[in-house]
């Protein structure tokens, strides 16, 4: 069975660093990979909040989170959706 792996962005340029590293490391042949831009994809907040994401980058790897330096909160990513 292939692992998930799902990388949580806002398209920030800490971001975009993190997600080329990240992409360029996972062994496409072991994981499911998604990458979801969260400032283009609001509806997915809530998702990315119930995976345990608390800031961008994320790396939600098989339902652990792990965080990858900061580019921003998902609070802040929640008010722009109201902006």
């Amino acid at each position: 069975m292939m692992k998930t792996a799902i990388f949580y962005h806002a398209g920030c340029p800490v971001c975009l660093s993190a997600k080329q590293q990240v992409l360029d490391a996972l062994d496409k042949n072991q994981f499911a990979i998604s990458v979801i831009h969260l400032g283009e994809n609001i509806s997915t907040l809530a998702d990315a909040q119930l995976a345990g994401v608390k800031s961008v980058p994320a790396l939600v790897l098989d339902g652990s989170v792990f965080h990858i330096n900061f580019g921003a909160a998902l609070e802040d990513l929640k008010g722009e959706q109201h902006a």
